[in-house]
């Protein structure tokens, strides 16, 4: 392989985290426009519910249905609707789905600061709580699955029952001495780049590419996929996006794993071109007290999509036992 073709796998490797856009774009200025407060609590308006952070940031959050609670967390940069397949299917199955923006994404408030996995779990903790969900499944796609990982460990597990990591970027990604098969900083910071200079075009490339393994010989390419993954992203903020690269890169979660005692699955495909399994997933169900590796053959980043009906089916299953 050459050092051209090496630069591009690498980047490649880290594209994480998993008609509509001028409606986007109004929901995302309706929540800037809010005034921001001290204290949580929350708001509805015609376009969706928020819950404010202590911070006075704006969360928006969906919440449909009873019985068990089962709370998603997105990968990056997309937002609550990169899970409308499982929510849509855990409804009809009898259970209360829930699922948020990440601060700086989708229809949450663009501030300029908090990118961070501390602030992302805080974030995470202020819905849970003003929804009183108690006994509850967490499932967290890409960077959603650090911030699983780092709300179980900061916040605690008494409102938890289990919880599953897919395609996860635990335990840490970026190349140190400890974790040499990640990849080198240079290569998050060439992203940051992309990000900042010419970010529509990316987040076409990268479902159009690695995300869903459309890049493979024989893939079945889905316009639509690709083009609701540009519209998630565009919603977010490029600053959010921007340090968001650092939150997912080099947070250690290594702490985190080992604090956390419930059942967890991890679940990753052995062809993901974003997070790439070797440094991930068996790394982190070994630090796990209670872990289930779940390894798919071929399968690519963002599965859950892609290969809906395999991923809801294991996912059921594991929730159910």
């Amino acid at each position: 392989m050459t050092k051209q073709d090496t630069s591009s796998a690498s980047r490649r490797a880290l594209l994480a985290g998993s008609a509509g856009v001028a409606a986007a774009a109004a929901a995302v200025s309706a929540v800037s426009a809010a005034p921001r407060h001290k204290t949580a609590h929350a708001t509805t308006a015609s376009q969706g519910s928020y819950v404010t952070t202590k911070d006075g940031v704006q969360i928006y959050y969906k919440d449909w249905g009873s019985g068990q609670p089962i709370v998603f967390s997105h990968g990056w940069p997309l937002s609550a609707d990169d899970w409308d397949t499982q929510m849509m299917f855990f409804l009809n199955h009898g259970y209360r789905v829930v699922a948020h923006d990440r601060r700086g994404h989708g229809r949450s408030s663009q501030v300029g600061d908090g990118h961070d996995m501390d602030h992302y779990a805080d974030d995470l903790a202020a819905v849970v709580e003003h929804l009183d969900l108690k006994n509850a499944v967490h499932i967290g796609h890409s960077t959603g699955g650090g911030e699983v990982a780092h709300y179980l460990a900061r916040h605690g597990q008494s409102r938890a029952a289990k919880a599953v990591l897919i395609s996860s970027v635990p335990p840490l990604m970026v190349q140190t001495a400890a974790n040499p098969g990640g990849l080198p900083k240079s290569v998050f910071d060439d992203f940051q780049t992309q990000v900042a200079t010419n970010r529509a075009q990316f987040y076409l490339d990268v479902p159009s590419g690695p995300f869903y393994g459309f890049n493979r010989p024989g893939a079945k390419v889905s316009q639509g996929i690709i083009d609701n993954w540009w519209r998630q992203g565009m919603m977010g903020g490029a600053k959010a996006h921007y340090d968001g690269v650092v939150a997912f890169s080099q947070t250690d979660f290594t702490p985190d794993l080992k604090k956390i005692t419930l059942p967890v699955l991890v679940m990753h495909g052995d062809d993901d071109q974003i997070v790439p399994y070797a440094d991930s997933a068996p790394l982190t169900a070994k630090l796990l007290r209670n872990g289930t590796l779940k390894t798919y053959k071929g399968f690519p980043h963002g599965m859950p999509t892609t290969e809906a009906a395999t991923i809801n089916a294991d996912l059921l299953a594991f929730i159910q036992s």
